[in-house]
Formats: structure tokens, sequence, C-alpha cells
């Protein structure tokens, strides 16, 4: 077996992120991303959520932290985010870019709804050996 190419490595966080989102722990999560990233999310009045800026790991995990305890994601929230149409440019050996779609689904245990759709615009940076997110900007519809 060959290893994997930098983009499908990319491709494969991406997919991690979003599982571990819905059904991970908040370590395993933050571990997809640099130490030093930043996440950026607009305000989701749908979900009572404001501007959000978040950098580094322990801003990330505090952000998904608040989610998960509000009930918005996570596991037994029964909520799926599911990533798509992903396009990643290795920019250098040790940076690469990527943008994907996204749609985020609730009630998935009895009768699944869209709940919204978006974009992430992401920037990625070879840490410790792996791809790991460095920044995300999501965009809303």
């Amino acid at each position: 077996m060959q290893p994997e190419s930098p983009a499908e490595q990319i491709r494969t966080t991406l997919a991690r992120i979003a599982h571990l989102a819905d059904t991970g722990t908040v370590d395993d999560y933050v571990e997809q991303f640099t130490r030093q990233a930043e996440w950026t999310m607009p305000p989701n009045p749908d979900r009572g959520l404001p501007l959000q800026v978040r950098r580094g790991r322990e801003e990330i995990a505090a952000g998904v932290r608040e989610r998960r305890t509000a009930g918005i994601q996570g596991p037994g929230t029964f909520t799926r985010h599911v990533t798509t149409a992903i396009a990643v440019e290795v920019t250098s050996d040790t940076t690469a870019r990527a943008e994907a779609v996204w749609t985020f689904y609730v009630d998935t245990a009895t009768t699944p709804r869209l709940s919204g759709v978006g974009s992430y615009a992401d920037e990625f940076e070879l840490e410790d050996g792996r791809w790991r997110l460095s920044r995300r900007i999501i965009a809303r519809g």
C-alpha cells in the first residue's frame, strides 16, 4: 500500500473533524488543529450563536464545550456535519488550502432534516508530521 498524498491526508483530516464534532471527544477534535489555529464562525441566529473567533486549541475546545452544553452538537444530540465538494491545493511542502461545502443535519435519529448549509475556507500546516487545520473561516449559505 502506498502512503497517502498530502491532499488525501487533508481530506481525511476534514472527514475526521466532521465525525469528531458529532461523536468524538473534545480532545480528539482539537488534536486535528495546529496549536495556534484560528477558527471563525459567522453569527447563527437560528441557534442563538454570535460571531465567534477562536484562537488556539484551548479557545477552540471552549467553543466546542459551549455548543455541546447548549445541545447544539456532539454526542447524544443526534446531529451530523457532512463535508463535501472538497478541493485541496497543496501550496508548499508544509502548507495547503482547502475549500469545501458543509451541510448540518439535526434530528438524525428520528426525522433527519437539513438545518444549515455553507462553506469552509481552510488552511493547513504540516505540524508534528501531520496535516492539521491552521485556519478555518466558516460561511453560511
